[in-house]
């Protein structure tokens, strides 16, 4: 996709979800009786702007749609007539300010509350069940006892419906205390449990890094990957020791393998190395000895063989779905429930984060929510709302964080000083803009580095 498509879908979601943002802020000033002076989305040079009603409110749209603020009537700005001092800012009482700050991160919770009731309404619930594909030998999740085939039924006493469930309930415990106790049934219809142990925090802290939970863990749903060959690239050390897509590889230096992950497995750790493997090609066995490439990962050097896994099933088959329809009633509840569990989950990464138990790499800045809106955008109206639902709900929890330039800093300041009987120091009030910026703008570096990474592979 072009780089204007990600652009104008990145742009569509920011002015739509700041303008609900803004608008939280907006009605629920108005309403309290605040005098509002200007409700901008965007930034900077207006490219739109007319002027309503009784107090000449200015509406206006900005050439930089990356914000947007409402302007209310405030005496440390600037002269007040005495007429308007009861609508300033300051001049109203002290839960109507924290309301009015408040509603801006509630109104992007509420949006994606309607958005999910609205999908789960129509659409119904569907899940995809978590069947255990591969598992890699050695590993975590082999240690517990998994095998594939094995149905995951609950997470540390939770029970879970579907894949997407799994996943954030095992970040939750390996980004805790590193344990996972599930419950599985096994293909034979038995039930039992196994027991994830990471007792490593560094290995815990790598496996919340994007996309290396189950990998690290040594596991992958279903379906599973067999220890078949896919795509050889041409001249690389696989297809100089004679292999071909389609090879059914046996085994890697004297080890069994029984799955594509533990190809990966005996490779990597044999950079540069020459490795005999035995094959089956159209039922006959036979050898060869691969000399394999020292390449470099994430600073470390790892061997590769430059292969691809062998083709998957581009949908799943009936009997991996759970589909369930909502009523009115119904789907509400769902959504409710849904977007609570997102935001709490949101908040015990963060705080996580700061406490360096999860990676800063699962920060994410223009660039790659951008990515996100463009791909979301492409697949259909299904994957867009719900991109907009993750990033609405991330709006309303970041713009909650205790940090002075945020609405939470804000309402931080705003209960010191109704506790303290006076307002604050102008100097304490500057201080706490300062540290605000300067927070903001480490956060930003790091999203910002982590999407130029991430665009480098």
């Amino acid at each position: 996709m072009s780089l204007f498509w990600y652009l104008l879908w990145f742009v569509v979601a920011v002015g739509l979800l700041v303008t609900v943002h803004e608008y939280g802020h907006f009605l629920v000033a108005r309403r309290l009786g605040f005098r509002v002076l200007r409700f901008s989305v965007g930034f900077g040079r207006p490219l739109l702007k007319w002027t309503v009603g009784r107090d000449r409110i200015e509406y206006v749209i900005a050439a930089i749609p990356l914000g947007g603020y409402v302007k209310l009537l405030d005496e440390r700005e600037g002269p007040v007539a005495a007429a308007d001092l009861p609508r300033s800012f300051t001049h109203r009482p002290h839960w109507q300010r924290i309301a009015v700050l408040l509603a801006g991160p509630a109104f992007n919770i509420l949006f994606a509350v309607l958005l999910l009731w609205g999908m789960f309404w129509v659409n119904g619930v569907s899940e995809v069940r978590p069947v255990v594909g591969d598992v890699t030998t050695g590993s975590v999740a082999a240690a517990a006892g998994l095998r594939g085939g094995d149905e995951i039924r609950a997470v540390n006493g939770a029970s879970v419906s579907g894949m997407r469930d799994v996943v954030f309930d095992l970040l939750d415990a390996m980004s805790a205390r590193g344990e996972a106790d599930l419950t599985v049934r096994g293909a034979d219809g038995a039930t039992r449990s196994a027991r994830l142990v990471v007792s490593d925090a560094d290995t815990r802290r790598r496996l919340t890094e994007p996309s290396e939970l189950l990998r690290g863990l040594g596991f992958e749903f279903w379906p599973p990957m067999p220890a078949v060959l896919g795509k050889v690239e041409s001249g690389g050390p696989a297809a100089r020791a004679g292999l071909a897509e389609g090879d059914r590889i046996l085994s890697i230096g004297g080890a069994p393998v029984a799955n594509f992950h533990d190809i990966i497995a005996r490779v990597n750790g044999h950079p540069g190395e020459r490795l005999e493997v035995d094959y089956s090609r159209a039922g006959v066995a036979a050898s060869t000895s691969v000399q394999v490439a020292s390449d470099e990962a994430n600073g470390h050097r790892i061997g590769r063989i430059h292969v691809e896994p062998p083709p998957l099933p581009k949908t799943y088959p009936v009997s991996m779905r759970v589909h369930s329809a909502l009523s009115v009633g119904g789907a509400l509840v769902h959504a409710t429930d849904e977007a609570w569990s997102m935001t709490v989950l949101q908040g015990r990464l963060f705080w996580r984060m700061v406490l360096g138990r999860v990676s800063l790499k699962n920060l994410s800045g223009p660039l790659s929510i951008a990515e996100f809106a463009g791909d979301s955008a492409e697949a259909g109206v299904g994957p867009f709302l719900g991109f907009l639902v993750l990033i609405s709900l991330s709006l309303g929890f970041l713009n909650l964080l205790p940090i002075p330039i945020l609405d939470g800093g804000q309402i931080a300041f705003q209960l010191v000083e109704w506790l303290k009987g006076s307002p604050l120091s102008e100097r304490t009030q500057v201080f706490g803009q300062q540290v605000g910026i300067a927070l903001l703008i480490v956060l930003m570096g790091v999203a910002l580095y982590n999407d130029i990474a991430r665009q480098f592979g």
